[in-house]
């Protein structure tokens, strides 16, 4: 597995972030029994950079806590099934992985939603990392439904982590 890891915002507000990222990734992507090597990039950033890439990808200007890019689109969400001869391109041609996406994170909304929701800064990275890992292989939360099982893997990868919500500031 590989992270490309990049922390324009500079400020750690969690300790070793690239190490929990890698973590929690590698924890993600074990649960949902991803049968291939995989790489993700990381961007730790504002909320005003996030804002103008939130305007410029969704129409949406305002920021916003995690945005996520996935590189594949499944039949099914987590169905890896997907991905055979014709979708070369989804596979880095150097190593071989799986490239899922990019996940970039608004430190300033991670900060501000862990005070909001009496949690850890830490709980907060990780659970949005979490959340973006999901859209990544496929999930989303545009039904009541779908919105429920997002958060039932979401609990779940972070429980395997010992990262629980009863984790305070």
């Amino acid at each position: 597995m590989t992270v490309d890891f990049e922390d324009e915002y500079g400020t750690a507000l969690v300790p070793e972030p690239e190490k929990l990222a890698q973590l929690v990734i590698s924890e993600a992507l074990d649960y949902m029994e991803c049968p291939y090597e995989a790489r993700v990039g990381v961007l730790l950033t504002d909320d005003s950079e996030i804002r103008r890439l939130n305007r410029e990808h969704r129409g949406i200007d305002r920021p916003t806590d995690v945005l996520s890019f996935p590189m594949i689109e499944y039949g099914r969400p987590g169905d890896f099934s997907v991905l055979d001869d014709e979708s070369v391109d989804c596979f880095d041609p150097d190593s071989g992985e799986l490239v899922l996406g990019d996940i970039v994170l608004s430190m300033d909304r991670v900060l501000s939603q862990a005070r909001e929701y009496g949690h850890s800064v830490r709980r907060e990275y990780a659970f949005l990392i979490t959340h973006s890992m999901l859209h990544l292989m496929g999930y989303d939360h545009m039904t009541d439904e779908d919105a429920l099982e997002m958060e039932r893997l979401q609990e779940e990868i972070l429980r395997e982590l010992n990262i629980v919500r009863e984790e305070s500031l």
